[in-house]
């Protein structure tokens, strides 16, 4: 069971990691506060599994997550988010999650309708719920918001994504592990055992229950990768649900059959620093091995 992380003592280790950045001085603070937040790493990586099907082969998929739309990531940086994710030519769409953080709060849901009507692949957009897009009274609100842009919210089912030619991988999206219900076992009842099948799961840690599964891949968000990292100490503070699984990739399982990526996200919560965890998009190209 995950450790269950409380407030008093995610406010010190926030607390702890605040001092850390005033630490390294007034250009430390000025960095991880205006400069690294803005930055945008968008990373490329190559799965291969002999479960993909030849159609698919060459298939591309953009990841983006955890945008936090109102604490510090505004408006014009989401705008522009499009833009940079319709150039990169995806097939395939996911966000994995948290997309406003304080739903209740938050004046110009309409607007993000709009930007996000603009991402266009050709084999759909997918989404999943995060702890944030529960909070706030914020569940209606992000389903609407998400359905009104041609993205199919993933609650414990899955989709197939079928080519001409037959062949099709499944598409798998469970709850939040925080402020929802999340159910592998019902998202997969109709998915076949030798298919090859993409897990979206906001939290990372879900990983360890997902193994048992015949599930090749999962993506998740949910960690920030720690959103504020030291030399040779690595994250400060990681959420519940993403304390085992930080950032990048993991073989998970008694075989490593899961292969999971933890997607560094967009947005900051809580603290408006991002110190060595640079925001993320992620360009995943599927490759069918022998």
């Amino acid at each position: 069971m995950t450790k269950k992380l409380s407030r008093r003592t995610f406010l010190k280790k926030a607390i702890g990691g605040t001092l850390a950045i005033l630490g390294t001085g007034s250009g430390g603070y000025f960095y991880s506060r205006s400069i690294e937040p803005t930055m945008l790493d968008i990373s490329r990586h190559s799965i291969k599994h002999k479960a993909i099907p030849s159609g698919f082969d060459g298939l591309k998929i953009v990841q983006f997550s955890d945008t936090h739309l109102g604490f510090q990531y505004n408006l014009a940086q989401f705008k522009e988010l499009m833009g940079e994710i319709n150039s990169l030519d995806p097939d395939i769409i996911f966000f994995t999650g948290d997309l406003i953080d304080n739903p209740n709060e938050f004046k110009y849901a309409n607007q993000i309708t709009g930007a996000l009507k603009k991402l266009t692949a050709p084999l759909g957009k997918f989404a999943v719920y995060g702890n944030h897009d529960h909070g706030g009274y914020g569940t209606d609100l992000y389903r609407k918001t998400m359905d009104d842009s041609g993205f199919a919210v993933l609650l414990n089912e899955s989709r197939q994504v079928k080519l001409l030619d037959g062949s099709s991988i499944w598409i798998i999206g469970i709850d939040d592990a925080m402020l929802g219900k999340p159910d592998i076992g019902l998202a997969m009842a109709s998915v076949p055992d030798d298919a090859f099948k993409i897990l979206l799961s906001h939290a990372p840690d879900l990983a360890t229950d997902a193994s048992i599964f015949p599930i090749q891949l999962q993506l998740s968000g949910h960690s920030h990768g720690g959103q504020i990292q030291l030399p040779f100490i690595g994250p400060l503070v990681t959420p519940p649900h993403a304390e085992k699984y930080v950032e990048g990739f993991y073989s998970v399982g008694k075989t490593d059959s899961l292969t999971l990526y933890v997607n560094r996200g967009l947005g900051t919560t809580r603290l408006p620093f991002r110190f060595l965890s640079m925001p993320e998009v992620t360009v995943f190209t599927l490759q069918k091995t022998v």
